[in-house]
């Protein structure tokens, strides 16, 4: 089963989904819940059960992430499902420091596939969980956002979140 719930936090919009075995699907735009359906199907049950009280832990963190007071999301359980490379790729991801970026090709270069940018790119942007694994803090060589599941605009604002909140805790 994946037990998924939608909340509103001041100015995100939040979807976010879990197993037993650990979060499966964060998104911060509107479409995330059609999204997370549409993205079910990686798993062996797809009975998707909405109930926000199995997933206490999992909103707690979030809204401390949005509200700027915690940077840590380790203590949360992960079921990620891809394929051995995207899975590779994520771990990179959640390397990358609060409040910091790295390109793509930083990425690529970490995992020992420096002539795979735009492979790492593709499984940058088959990310399920967002936020919690930091795609957001990936920006092209030229210093640009590039894309964003959930929007340009939604990271942008994340990467300002970090780097107020960075400077604030300096």
């Amino acid at each position: 089963m994946i037990y998924w719930t939608n909340f509103d936090f001041n100015e995100w919009i939040v979807t976010i989904a879990a197993t037993k075995q650990g979060l499966c699907y964060a998104g911060l735009a509107e479409d995330s819940v059609e999204r997370m359906k549409d993205w079910s199907y990686r798993f062996d049950t797809v009975d998707l059960i909405e109930d926000e009280t199995k997933l206490g832990v999992y909103i707690s963190k979030m809204k401390e992430y949005l509200s700027g007071t915690t940077k840590d999301f380790s203590v949360i359980p992960l079921d990620l499902k891809g394929t051995s490379f995207q899975l590779q790729v994520w771990e990179a991801l959640q390397r990358i420091p609060y409040g910091e970026t790295m390109t793509y090709s930083e990425i690529a270069e970490q995992i020992g596939k420096s002539s795979s940018v735009r492979a790492v790119a593709s499984a940058i942007g088959k990310n399920p969980v967002m936020v919690v694994v930091p795609c957001h803090r990936v920006i092209a060589k030229d210093g640009s956002l590039s894309g964003y599941r959930d929007g340009r605009n939604q990271k942008a604002k994340l990467i300002l979140l970090e780097s107020t909140h960075t400077k604030i805790n300096e």
